[in-house]
């Protein structure tokens, strides 16, 4: 594979930063003074890179002019706002009527949303990382794919092809999901989402004579593998913990703890969960082993935020709860989006400015607050550097849990994008089992 292209990116990543004083694939329990970054230091390709490391995450518009086409996407999508057979009249519909007002929000978090600069912080720093510590896929090389803003997959994609990556040439991606919890909505139709510009882009021979056979995979198509969960992983329950701290921390120490934690996360349609959709139970499991490493030192309660339209919602929901707490005399309680890794839309205006100006309003006098969203944090970097160390050293194509579609799915896309991830083989002998 000529390498040329993604070297030239490496050295404009690489910046002077102190070098980690230890190598360790263990995961460090210690954070009281996390290591700096390590700088790159070599220019050499390992025995298995260079490894592309893509970051999928739904995104976020830069700048209010992208709001429209943000919407405009992310209301076409199925996987995440079912609308039924109406889909592509309502969806459209419904982007065009919220527009303005979802511009003003972005207007007033400062004109765009954070996520893709976290995001591509994020993966550089990780790969500095893996650099350093797993060089025999080094250079790490960081990509950021967007499901409904820019750098949109198909944008994403077509970068990996310019550096070097597939026609013809192979190489190795991982996608790995920004989403801690799976769910078919985010994670899922991520996914989904990738194996559809895959097959445009880079699409297998169909040159075979025999019917009854699937397209032979051509030589020098790029080597996928998925990171599709991370729910209860120490670095991200580590990180959480961190923040969680530092926000009581704020309160009086003698009423630290009489405050109530409220995880909050992005909530999805009663008809997707019904289906089947492990995204409940995987946020809950995260939620037991933030407490759990808090040593349950406080009470807590699960809510859901962001419902959109009319029909049914997993809650209950984030606003109501707040206010149902504050009416009754509990003031002092810590809010924790549970399931972002960055600020964005949800954190910055929904919390901040609704949520939170909503309970002042109702006399709660600066007392509910926000736990830091987890962003630059170190103890969050290392957590992502491990988990994509442990993936990579697995050589597994996907997690088995991967394979197991909801009990109630009918898609089809769902199914083929499943089959195709799974079955990218690697370093595995047996393919893995699409149920």
């Amino acid at each position: 594979m000529n390498t040329l292209q993604p070297l030239r990116l490496l050295a404009k990543r690489a910046t002077p930063t102190q070098h980690l004083t230890q190598s360790s694939r263990a995961w460090r329990r210690s954070f009281a003074t996390p290591a700096a970054t390590p700088t790159i230091t070599h220019q050499k390709t390992g025995s298995q890179g260079p490894t592309a490391m893509v970051f999928m995450n739904m995104g976020g518009p830069a700048t209010t002019d992208e709001v429209s086409g943000f919407l405009s996407r992310l209301f076409a999508d199925a996987d995440l706002i079912p609308l039924g057979p109406l889909q592509n009249y309502l969806g459209p519909l419904i982007s065009r009527r919220r527009t303005p007002k979802i511009m003003k929000q972005y207007a007033d978090i400062g004109g765009g949303s954070p996520i893709r600069k976290w995001s591509e912080y994020q993966a550089a720093e990780m790969c500095k990382i893996l650099d350093v510590e797993r060089p025999e896929s080094a250079p790490h090389l960081p990509y950021v794919a967007f499901r409904y803003a820019n750098p949109l997959t198909e944008e994403m994609y077509n970068r990996l092809l310019e550096d070097g990556f597939g026609k013809g040439k192979g190489g190795r991606a991982v996608a790995f999901t920004q989403y801690p919890q799976y769910s078919c909505s985010t994670t899922g139709s991520s996914i989904n989402e990738l194996w559809k510009w895959r097959q445009r882009l880079e699409a297998p021979s169909k040159t075979s004579t025999d019917l009854t056979q699937p397209p032979k995979e051509d030589a020098g198509s790029i080597s996928w593998s998925v990171i599709d969960r991370w729910p209860t992983h120490p670095g991200l329950v580590e990180a959480f913990a961190k923040n969680i701290k530092s926000a009581l921390e704020t309160y009086p120490e003698e009423e630290r703890e009489k405050v109530v934690l409220l995880f909050s996360a992005h909530s999805l349609p009663m008809s997707v969960v019904n289906r089947g959709d492990p995204y409940p139970a995987e946020v809950a499991a995260t939620v037991w082993a933030v407490m759990q490493k808090l040593g349950f030192s406080n009470p807590y309660r699960l809510c859901w935020q962001s419902q959109v339209g009319p029909s049914a919602w997993l809650g209950a929901q984030t606003s109501d709860t707040v206010k149902n707490f504050v009416k009754k005399g509990q003031k002092d309680l810590v809010l924790i989006p549970i399931a972002f890794t960055s600020d964005h839309i949800e954190t910055l205006f929904e919390i901040d400015q609704e949520v939170i100006h909503e309970a002042n309003e109702l006399g709660a006098e600066g007392r509910v607050r926000r736990a830091e969203s987890l962003n630059g944090s170190p103890v969050f970097i290392r957590a992502l550097a491990d988990i994509a160390m442990a993936h990579l050293d697995s050589g597994m194509a996907t997690s088995k849990q991967m394979g197991l579609r909801c009990p109630g799915c009918k898609s089809e896309r769902c199914l083929e994008s499943k089959k195709f991830f799974g079955n990218q083989q690697l370093e595995t002998e047996r393919p893995a089992v699409i149920i």
